[in-house]
């Protein structure tokens, strides 16, 4: 369990966190795949596929075996397919639009920290969550993505907040080893990619089964 303080800022993953993205993400990978004469991937996979950036997710989602090129190609599609449609079937988890509203009411700070592209995750956040976070982080070529600590590191600084006072909350693997990296606890959620078992596996501590449930904890 995390320990129970002043907390001054939520540092939110995106996919599998606040957005269900993954109609979208599967969409996209499958057109880039067919584009290409590549077999496509269920929703299942795609989930199996995410949460390491977007380039992962295609060296994961065309064939074993695929060369450099193919997956360049790809890629390339896949990125100018979800530029375009990236907001078709995404939608906020339940709960999660009034758990931004209540954070701010009593002052936290919010943000989003993600290894979507940065584009992207703006777009998202604009249209989704109005006024609700304080700052938003993607993937880019200034700034390495998690887990290494770097993207959540910059949202510190940018809004002037202590390390002892942030807490991070996703759903993958991927959130608890940048929390870690990062030197703020982590607050691990079940309703996204990754399942509570695998959470547990993988070193979560901290776990919640609905977004209400932080309140309680902070």
């Amino acid at each position: 369990m995390i320990e129970k303080k002043e907390y001054k800022l939520i540092i939110f993953d995106m996919d599998g966190t606040v957005l269900d993205t993954l109609g979208d993400l599967n969409a996209s990978l499958n057109f880039a795949l067919k584009k290409n004469g590549l077999p496509g991937r269920s929703l299942a996979e795609t989930r199996s596929f995410v949460g390491n950036g977007i380039r992962k997710l295609i060296e994961r989602g065309v064939p074993n075996g695929s060369d450099k090129e193919t997956a360049d190609r790809v890629h390339s599609d896949f990125s100018a397919h979800y530029a375009e449609n990236c907001a078709n079937m995404t939608a906020p988890y339940d709960g999660i639009t009034e758990l931004l509203k209540e954070l701010r009411e009593r002052g936290l700070k919010t943000a989003v920290v993600s290894n979507k592209t940065d584009s992207a995750v703006k777009k998202l956040a604009e249209k989704y969550f109005h006024g609700l976070f304080d700052m938003c982080v993607g993937e880019s070529e200034s700034v390495k993505k998690k887990p290494a600590p770097d993207e959540a590191e910059a949202v510190l600084e940018a809004l002037g907040i202590k390390k002892e006072n942030a807490l991070f909350v996703g759903d993958s693997e991927v959130d608890v080893e940048t929390a870690r990296n990062c030197g703020i606890p982590c607050v691990s959620v079940t309703w996204g990619f990754k399942s509570r078992d695998f959470l547990i596996a993988h070193g979560a501590s901290a776990l919640i089964d609905s977004p209400w449930e932080l309140i309680k904890l902070i």
